[in-house]
């Protein structure tokens, strides 16, 4: 039985979407916190967009892992991915303690490097689907 491991032209892969879904929770998570500062209901919804954001950091690794995989390309993706994820538990942890002095500006940088992330996956597909220039 064969597998294909390469994807479907205009589709998106494991990979992509997981980057999505991370930069979609990073930004919910910016959101929230602005709502922490003005009603008591922003704790309850950036405490669960934390979870949401940790659950798709972890989801990030695992797809990263299975696009290496079964193709034997570039670790790379996999290094970003646990490095989001270290990211991921430093901020929980300086959550957890109060400490927004470095909280605010961490979670700043991570979605900002999601967003690089997002946008270098994004403009591969794009340069694919296009094809070489010449």
């Amino acid at each position: 039985m064969a597998t294909q491991t390469t994807p479907v032209q205009g589709r998106f892969t494991f990979l992509q979407v997981a980057i999505v879904l991370q930069t979609l929770a990073l930004f919910f998570q910016a959101s929230t916190a602005g709502v922490l500062l003005s009603s008591s209901l922003g704790y309850l919804m950036h405490d669960i967009g934390s979870r949401v954001m940790y659950g798709a950091s972890l989801l990030y690794v695992l797809a990263a892992i299975l696009a290496w995989r079964p193709g034997g390309g570039s670790p790379r993706p996999i290094l970003y991915a646990s490095g989001f994820l270290v990211l991921a538990s430093v901020q929980v942890v300086l959550g957890i303690a109060h400490v927004p002095s470095l909280h605010v500006p961490l979670g700043i940088l991570m979605f900002a490097l999601s967003v690089l992330a997002l946008g270098q996956v994004l403009s591969t597909r794009l340069s694919k689907r296009t094809g070489p220039r010449s």
